[in-house]
């Protein structure tokens, strides 16, 4: 039986970037299905408080140059590229100038949420597939880590339906403690949609709150990972409401749990006719 191929969307990775328990995850995970023979990729942002030198970071020319257009502007995407020598894996980085290259991640220097992030997030998922189109690499499973990646679910189950890149792809998506003040308000929801995505699609998407945007996703979620304790319960309670398959391993590094789950996903090889 041929391995799963698993599409990892995350904000954060260590060692490039560790804000909350999201970071140790998508970092220790990927590697540990790598090892078990199960082919994998990883994406997330180039966000500007990455350090491209200590981290061997490089354009890769042949996936950049795409215009990802958000709230009717077009905006270039540039990928690039790191990788783990330790862990014989390469971490691709989406990058913008205008929406990555800045000092901080998503608040200012007064704490306050950066009024765009409701656009770096749309130009973020948006991007993420586009780039895997281009990569010519077709996931069994996409796994989404993290608020910044709530819109892919939607977009994998809409727009990105029958494209032969994804169709047929499961989504998960992993559940944090990661609940944060304020919202994306509404252009979240208004500036989301694209192509066969609607607004009555995203409505639950709502104001952008912590706990609307992963109940947006879960519409389009086909497993939600409870991926650490303290999860909101009205964020779980959405998930069964939904008849969202829910997976809880047993700590971080519940690995056999993890592989079982993912190989329900392995590809039907076709039988040969000769």
């Amino acid at each position: 039986m041929a391995k799963t191929k698993i599409l990892f969307i995350t904000h954060e990775m260590s060692p490039f970037l560790e804000l909350t328990k999201i970071s140790e995850i998508t970092r220790q995970l990927p590697q540990a299905m790598q090892e078990k023979g199960f082919e994998i990729r990883i994406l997330m942002p180039r966000f500007g408080n990455i350090n491209e030198r200590r981290n061997r970071l490089h354009e890769v020319i042949r996936l950049s140059g795409l215009n990802i257009v958000v709230d009717n502007n077009d905006n270039p995407l540039i990928i690039k590229v790191a990788s783990l020598p330790a862990a014989r894996m390469q971490v691709y980085f989406l990058d913008n100038e205008d929406y990555f290259q800045r000092k901080k991640v998503f608040r200012d220097e007064n704490g306050e949420f950066f009024n765009d992030n409701n656009e770096r997030s749309v130009f973020f998922c948006k991007g993420a597939l586009e780039t895997v189109k281009k990569l010519g690499w077709s996931p069994d499973v996409v796994h989404c880590h993290g608020w910044f990646s709530a819109l892919v679910p939607a977009y994998l189950k809409t727009t990105y339906k029958d494209d032969p890149t994804f169709k047929g792809a499961k989504v998960m998506y992993s559940l944090y403690n990661e609940e944060f003040s304020g919202t994306l308000g509404d252009k979240y929801r208004e500036i989301a949609p694209e192509g066969a995505l609607t607004k009555e699609d995203v409505a639950t998407y709502g104001d952008g709150s912590y706990v609307n945007i992963y109940k947006g996703a879960l519409d389009f979620t086909d497993v939600a990972v409870v991926a650490e304790e303290g999860v909101n319960p009205a964020i779980l309670a959405y998930a069964k409401e939904k008849g969202v398959q829910v997976f809880e391993p047993n700590g971080d590094e519940d690995y056999e749990a993890f592989s079982d789950l993912f190989d329900q996903f392995a590809p039907v090889e076709e039988e040969s006719t000769v």
